[in-house]
């Protein structure tokens, strides 16, 4: 039900939104608007409202909408002599181009005022305190260590780790970026090799690849009985620190730490109640689910909370600034969005990166349950992938009809009308295509 709930919410938001754009610039433009319809399909519900009695209607299928404008090539509606200057297509190519674009850019729009609003309230986030990098990592081989801070990436500065994947996401993958971290009261530059991004299967997390992890300490959840563990007298609640003197500092590290020490004694650096103490356990040879052999002292493990806590931070911006920033953030959002898009085209990202509405839905939920905050957030990152995706030069989607307004300039004509039909099949070939796409990957990641 919150699914359900939350999904109805975004998409009558962000697809009302859009089409008022269309419908906002149509009229100040002087085009009459026949009707303004929530979804496609059969009408469920109309009323006809203000002086060109337009329509506003409720559709059966709620994955869109749609504006319908007076135009001569709408053989439903037959256009008057003397309404003739307000249909669409006696327009001039200009205001076409304005009427098409308003769309996409009122969900740019959205977006950036929803981020400066959370920029305005405080974002919450955990500063970006590095957990040490694993051996062979690019983080490793540039030298960075546990507990290192990142203050810039090329030269922009970050506040949270939310700033360094959005940082790192926006470089150039086939070349390097520059962290600034600060260590001991010494700031230094460490160059990051990003190829290893390249290397993506749609999951796990770009960040992780390059060997950048969170600090976030270790404490047990819990000990199974009759296991190393509880043999060697470990107690929930203990926080590890090191496996044979390697640093634990993150629960996903404990995995590689005790990596083909099965059968050998291991020390682990334990804190309990305050105090530091070294405690033996022998780990033993387990399979896990998948049937691999992996080494196992027999716990149940999760970040310490009180690391967790002494690194969240809430970062609050004045009007201007938080503004400025909304649209920094939608821009480099936008950026990204076109950049994996690309990657996707010539297979360096995978196509499992697409979701489609069972995703936006699970999503929505789960964001309706975190807060308000997060449901804004969500709501914003959505807005603008409705927007670019409506961008794109896409037969069907605004970005196609741009494209043919463009192509109408160079030309000094509008196009053929075999040549604009032709592109409506190879476009609605293409929609249909992605939805599938988006659609399996939905029931991959759900079900």
């Amino acid at each position: 039900m919150y699914s359900l709930l939350g999904f109805l919410i975004v998409v009558g938001i962000l697809v009302t939104l859009h089409e008022l754009g269309h419908y906002g610039v149509a009229r100040w433009c002087g085009v009459k608007v026949m009707r303004f319809s929530f979804g496609f399909g059969p009408v469920l519900f109309s009323r006809r409202f203000g002086r060109d009695q337009t329509e506003w209607a409720l559709s059966a299928v709620p994955l869109g909408g749609y504006v319908r404008m007076l135009d001569e090539r709408d053989d439903e509606t037959p256009v008057a002599p003397n309404e003739l200057p307000r249909a669409f297509n006696r327009q001039s190519v200009w205001k076409r181009i304005a009427i098409v674009a308003a769309g996409p850019l009122a969900n740019l729009l959205l977006a950036v005022l929803l981020l400066a609003a959370m920029y305005m309230v405080g974002v919450p986030g955990y500063q970006p305190v590095l957990s040490q990098p694993a051996a062979g990592t690019p983080a490793a081989m540039a030298g960075l260590q546990s507990m290192d801070r990142i203050v810039a990436v090329n030269g922009r500065s970050v506040a949270v780790w939310q700033d360094v994947n959005q940082r790192i996401l926006n470089a150039n993958i086939t070349s390097e970026a520059t962290l600034t971290v600060e260590r001991d009261g010494r700031s230094l530059k460490m160059p990051l090799a990003l190829a290893a991004m390249m290397k993506d299967d749609g999951t796990g997390n770009p960040l992780e690849r390059l060997g950048l992890q969170p600090y976030a300490g270790a404490m047990l959840r819990g000990v199974i009985a009759d296991s190393p563990a509880a043999d060697a007298g470990l107690r929930t609640g203990d926080r590890i620190r090191a496996i044979d003197g390697a640093v634990l500092d993150t629960p996903s590290a404990m995995r590689r730490l005790l990596s083909g020490t099965a059968g050998t004694t291991v020390a682990l650096t334990v804190m309990r109640d305050g105090v530091t103490m070294t405690v033996p356990v022998i780990p033993r040879q387990e399979t896990d689910e998948s049937g691999d052999a992996v080494t196992r002292i027999g716990v149940n493990i999760m970040a310490d909370p009180d690391v967790r806590e002494r690194h969240l931070i809430t970062v609050r911006h004045g009007a201007i600034d938080a503004l400025a920033m909304g649209a920094i953030r939608t821009w480099d959002l936008t950026v990204l969005s076109l950049k994996m898009i690309g990657r996707m085209i010539v297979g360096n990202a995978s196509l499992k990166n697409l979701s489609g509405p069972l995703t936006i839905a699970d999503y929505a939920g789960q964001s309706i349950q975190a807060g308000f905050q997060q449901f804004m957030t969500l709501l914003a990152l959505i807005s603008i992938g409705l927007g670019v995706l409506n961008l794109l030069p896409v037969p069907l989607l605004d970005g196609g009809h741009l494209l043919y307004y463009f192509a109408e300039i160079i030309r000094g004509r509008p196009l053929p009308e075999r040549a604009i039909e032709i592109g409506q099949r190879i476009g609605l070939a293409l929609i249909v295509t992605l939805i599938v796409l988006a659609l399996l990957n939905d029931f991959s990641r759900l079900f």
